[in-house]
């Protein structure tokens, strides 16, 4: 597998476009990706029961349409508790794309992120699909500007792409994606869309998506709230010309396993960009019994709202990772756990069958001043290991989310 850069203009046919239409005052606000060739898609979605229209027009499309050929997005209005007004807006947003690009409204889908609550704008929604249709390039430059439109409290743009090989063809999977407030498990508050030229049927599509996303948007949280508008989106196009996944097997696991380099590094993008964030906080569980147990006791020390304002003060403070581990549900024995703290600037056990090491303090606070900073906790009871990514909480979360409809 070779990392390269570029984003969702990366594969073969895939073009994009980012313009600035006026939802907002001043930013890019609506993306628009297309496909040359129809493509298979997969999708999964928000596990809130309060579910943006965006949400509930995608879910039918990728479960009841053959194919689909565009995602037109926009941000700054999240067109979630907006009623049957909301679904019309869908509709019409698709037909729009639909007319411009001369393919069916059925083959669109569609994404908003942004206010909760408010109407879509459609005469400027409108506008901007034409807009973004005369600016569909199959270039890198068109990849970004796509990427940048999509952001509302980001504040970099989310790309990642690779390069495979498959049935001695070329096969590239890429992404962009956004979020960074309202973040948390099952699944984080994200749009994140996904283009591959792989040949693959729709079945086998959705279950890589859907295996993969256990272990990677579902193990990331910023502030412990799960969205309305939650989505993952994956187009694949054929266009590499491989010969057709239809199976599990090797050509199956190259492909997923490219995937999943993809997912976890956009995973880790959307954590490490939390609102007023100063740090990407990963915690790692080894030794655990089962893999799910791994899950959940990782996901209990990145959501601790004590031990992420301790990682932001750079304090080993590790009493309170070990009580996370203590409320998670999993039971263990707390007297056989080892805790390590990890960053590039070195690496530091501080606890060790459940006390204190006797580490250096001077040591551990310039180990947890780095950029990203890793807890390793070894429950000593089996082989299971996960990770989840969060973030450190800060001062500055506070000011975003107390004025963010200002």
């Amino acid at each position: 597998m070779k990392v390269i850069s570029g984003g969702v203009t990366a594969p073969i046919g895939f073009f994009a476009a980012g313009v600035h239409a006026g939802i907002k005052k001043v930013k890019k606000d609506m993306a628009l990706i297309y496909s040359q060739k129809p493509c298979k898609a997969a999708g999964v979605f928000t596990t809130n029961v309060v579910k943006a229209a965006p949400v509930k027009w995608d879910k039918d499309i990728v479960e009841h349409s053959p194919f689909a050929q565009a995602i037109v997005i926009n941000s700054g209005v999240a067109n979630a508790c907006t009623g049957i007004e909301g679904l019309k807006a869908c509709s019409d947003m698709a037909l729009e794309t639909a007319n411009v690009l001369n393919i069916p409204h059925s083959c669109v889908l569609v994404a908003s992120t942004g206010v909760i609550g408010a109407k879509l704008p459609m005469d400027k929604i409108k506008h901007g699909i034409g807009m973004l249709k005369d600016k569909l390039e199959h270039t890198r430059e068109a990849g970004i500007l796509a990427a940048e439109a999509i952001m509302t409290t980001d504040t970099a743009k989310k790309e990642v792409a690779v390069e495979i090989e498959i049935d001695g063809k070329t096969v590239t999977v890429s992404g962009m994606c956004k979020g960074s407030g309202m973040i948390h498990p099952n699944m984080a508050t994200m749009l994140c869309f996904i283009t591959t030229d792989v040949y693959i049927s729709h079945e086998m599509l959705q279950k890589a998506l859907s295996d993969d996303v256990v272990d990677t948007f579902n193990m990331i949280s910023v502030d412990g709230d799960t969205s309305t508008n939650d989505s993952v989106l994956v187009l694949a196009n054929g266009m590499a010309q491989n010969k057709k996944i239809e199976k599990e097997g090797e050509d199956y696991h190259t492909f997923y396993e490219a995937l999943h380099y993809v997912m976890v590094e956009l995973s880790k993008k959307i954590a490490g960009d939390g609102e007023g964030a100063t740090c990407l906080f990963e915690a790692t569980v080894i030794g655990a019994k089962t893999k799910d147990e791994a899950r959940i006791l990782s996901k209990s020390v990145i959501t601790s709202s004590l031990t992420k304002a301790a990682v932001f003060g750079n304090d080993a403070n590790w009493g309170r990772i070990l009580c996370a581990l203590g409320y998670s549900g999993v039971s263990f024995d707390p007297e056989k756990v080892d805790i390590y703290f990890e960053s590039a600037k070195g690496k530091l056990k501080i606890v060790e069958n459940g006390v204190s090491t006797g580490y250096s303090e001077e040591e551990a606070t310039k180990i947890l001043s780095s950029e990203a900073v890793t807890v390793i906790c070894d429950m000593k009871m089996g082989k299971e290991q996960a990770t989840a990514w969060g973030c450190d909480l800060t001062y500055e979360y506070v000011k975003i989310n107390g004025d963010y409809r200002s």
